[in-house]
């Protein structure tokens, strides 16, 4: 049991993400698809099914660098970004200083003596290693999470959405009592299912919730914490098939023919919904099967009818949904 420690400090940073992370779905996916009907159980069979038929052999690297298992390590340095693309937390992880880096491969030495040589590799920035698993990792997305996300970033806001009202009704006590039934909150103790039986005192940083649909339970990564980032506990967002089942649904964007096709027309409708996880253009993009120059003339359009919002971030731009841009999608068929 890992028992977290807040101060009033931490208890007024307390924040919930909007969305799942796409990479460190991807990552986290790989042990439960290899783990069986143990993690996951019969919600995710269909799934593993689908997903092994796709594997490819140039994935193979993937399954030595987080393998089968809910108490395997799973390296925390592909975990700890927090976009809406695959490519933005790619290039947030490469980007990780080498302390980071380093202390990662501490924690893969100590929970995982016998991994993989090029693992270590990895880890000192082999350029080969790195371009290998860049590749691995967007096969193996395109195949186990990218047709799934944006009804996991649907459930996602639905579940936060949810959240928000028991913040406004029960403040952050009622968040964190219910968070999950493994979760237990005894103020100003918060007590968390993890391997080894750990103490950790927030000292101020306060806690990040964030919001995971492949891992089937409450995961707080401290190994390697960055103490003057918020502590990061993912919990499942699923809470029972019926939840896995709509997930599953066949994707709204392959089904522009509706409501929402007729009223703004095909390619736009599909931007929109594309949109339900903040993108960049290119990844609008790539949701939606167009140019990003197509993407852009729609999203610039939508823009202008007040149904998304486009900020700068970085070198590019980011689109996201306004409240009246999701209303339009949660009344749709």
């Amino acid at each position: 049991m890992l028992r977290v420690h807040f101060t009033p400090e931490d208890l007024a940073r307390v924040r919930v993400a909007p969305f799942p992370d796409p990479l460190a779905e991807t990552v986290l996916s790989l042990p439960v698809l290899q783990g069986g009907g143990g993690a996951g159980g019969v919600a995710l069979s269909g799934w593993r099914e689908r997903t092994r038929g796709g594997l490819q052999a140039a994935m193979r690297p993937l399954f030595e660098l987080a393998p089968a298992g809910v108490g395997e390590y799973v390296p925390e340095v592909f975990t700890h970004a927090a976009t809406g693309a695959l490519g933005d937390s790619l290039d947030h992880t490469w980007s990780l200083p080498r302390l980071q880096w380093a202390a990662d491969f501490r924690a893969v030495e100590q929970q995982r003596p016998s991994a993989p040589r090029w693992i270590h590799a990895l880890h000192h920035g082999d350029p080969e290693w790195g371009a290998v698993v860049v590749k691995a990792l967007n096969a193996y997305h395109a195949v186990a999470v990218a047709p799934y996300w944006t009804q996991i970033a649907a459930a996602a806001h639905t579940d936060r959405t949810r959240r928000a009202l028991v913040l406004a009704d029960s403040g952050v006590e009622g968040l964190l009592t219910g968070l999950h039934p493994e979760v237990r909150w005894a103020p100003p103790v918060l007590h968390v299912p993890c391997e080894a039986d750990a103490e950790l005192r927030l000292a101020g940083r306060g806690l990040l919730l964030v919001p995971t649909f492949f891992w089937p339970k409450p995961l707080a990564l401290v190994d390697n914490a960055d103490p003057g980032r918020p502590l990061v506990l993912r919990y499942p967002v699923a809470r029972d098939l019926a939840d896995y089942g709509r997930v599953w649904a066949p994707s709204a964007p392959a089904r522009p023919d509706g409501a929402l096709g007729a009223l703004l027309g095909a390619t736009r409708a599909r931007v929109l919904r594309a949109a339900e996880a903040p993108a960049s253009t290119a990844e609008l993009g790539r949701r939606t099967g167009t140019s990003p120059a197509t993407a852009s003339h729609h999203a610039t359009v939508l823009r202008a009818a007040g149904l998304l919002t486009t900020d700068r971030d970085g070198n590019g731009v980011r689109h996201a949904l306004t409240p009246l841009g999701r209303a339009l999608l949660g009344d749709t068929p």
